[in-house]
């Protein structure tokens, strides 16, 4: 009598099946981004232990049930066994955020795993509004993230995250965070009046972003999110020549000068070997609250076809809504007050894309090993 196929499955022949399953948010398949840990295989049950490099505490339960009915299919299918005579299948899948490689000589910063810049090349494209919703969205997928507002001249992040009060110093020389909605911020705008002009020239507007970035008592951030102000200016350069930095996103509208100006950025950020993770097109329709009617006031497709010219990933269109505004304005972001709005969900959407493509960059294990030091025996 032969054996039963079922007997055949192991270990190997259900890693084979998994390298089928493409997980949507990373592009490629389970064995190819290492997100299979383990494998038990007996007569009653398949478990399958499973990690991914990106935050997703909404997005496992989901996982889970899909990868246990996609491998229900494949065994079913390989086997000619009916689904209800398999072996009952479990997945179970958590995730970790790693340091990832920033520039090269680049030593990371105490109590961050990664920071990501976000860019725009111009200004008035929702640069702002878009970070302060981002990290939003990654909190509540279980990350802890920190912002970084880095636009000396023009600082949003406190108005916008509801944020208040002046940072304290337990020690007369560093500062700690001031936290909002669970976030870690520092910006200069807690830091003199809402009212009060900088009128500082660039060197001095350096040093306070790296002051701001290194005398701040960031506490096990898995991405501090820097919102840079418009431009490839001095504060570009200070971020891409002296922080190290994982990855960055490029903000647009559609509008074609607005391209232009982010095709700068991606430029720049080329250049200095930082990864663009990809571009977020800003105000892509403008949605009527009355009607409800659709139009691109802004043009169509302008995101898209930069993605495609420079070979990186449309991660996103958001609509140009009077609540995206309104929320922001108020100190309380879509993400934060509507997030099972449709523009809650695509937001929640484009963070995980970004902390996915990030997960694929390579890891940095300095923090891992520490630094090796050669010395003569004794």
């Amino acid at each position: 009598m032969s054996a039963s196929p079922i007997a055949e499955l192991d270990e190997a022949r259900i890693r084979q099946l998994l390298s089928e399953f493409i997980e949507p948010y990373m592009g490629k398949s389970l064995v190819e981004t290492s997100s299979v840990k383990s494998v038990q295989v007996d007569p009653a049950r398949i478990r399958l232990g499973l990690q991914f490099a990106f935050a997703a505490d909404g997005y496992l339960p989901a996982l889970s049930a899909t990868v246990e009915n996609f491998l229900a299919d494949r065994i079913a299918q390989a086997t000619g066994v009916d689904r209800t005579r398999l072996p009952r299948i479990e997945a179970e899948a958590t995730w970790r955020v790693e340091a990832h490689v920033a520039q090269r000589g680049m030593q990371p910063i105490k109590g961050i795993k990664n920071v990501l810049a976000i860019a725009s090349g111009k200004g008035g494209v929702g640069k702002s509004t878009v970070t302060a919703n981002l990290a939003l969205a990654l909190a509540a997928d279980g990350a802890r993230v920190g912002v970084l507002d880095a636009d000396i001249y023009g600082p949003s992040q406190p108005r916008m995250l509801g944020a208040r009060g002046r940072p304290e110093s337990k020690d007369g020389k560093t500062l700690e965070p001031v936290v909002s909605y669970g976030i870690q911020i520092m910006s200069i705008g807690f830091l003199v009046e809402e009212e009060t002009p900088m009128i500082w020239r660039g060197p001095m507007v350096t040093q306070a972003l790296e002051q701001m970035l290194r005398d701040t008592n960031w506490r096990d951030i898995d991405y501090l999110i820097v919102d840079l102000p418009p431009g490839t200016g001095d504060i570009q350069l200070t971020l891409a020549q002296r922080v190290p930095v994982s990855g960055a996103l490029i903000v647009t509208t559609p509008q074609d000068i607005a391209l232009q100006d982010a095709r700068k950025g991606l430029k720049m950020f080329e250049k200095v070997e930082v990864p663009v993770l990809g571009v977020v097109e800003n105000m892509s329709v403008h949605v009527c609250s009355q009607c409800g009617h659709s139009e691109p006031v802004f043009g169509s497709g302008g995101g898209e076809r930069m993605a495609r010219q420079y070979g990186i990933h449309l991660l996103g269109a958001l609509p140009l809504d009077i609540h995206i505004r309104e929320d922001a304005d108020g100190g309380e972001p879509t993400a934060a007050k509507s997030p099972d709005s449709v523009v809650g969900r695509e937001l929640r959407e484009v963070a995980r894309r970004v902390s996915a493509r990030l997960g694929l960059q390579p890891r940095d294990y300095s923090q891992v090993f520490g630094n090796i030091e050669i010395g003569n025996a004794g």
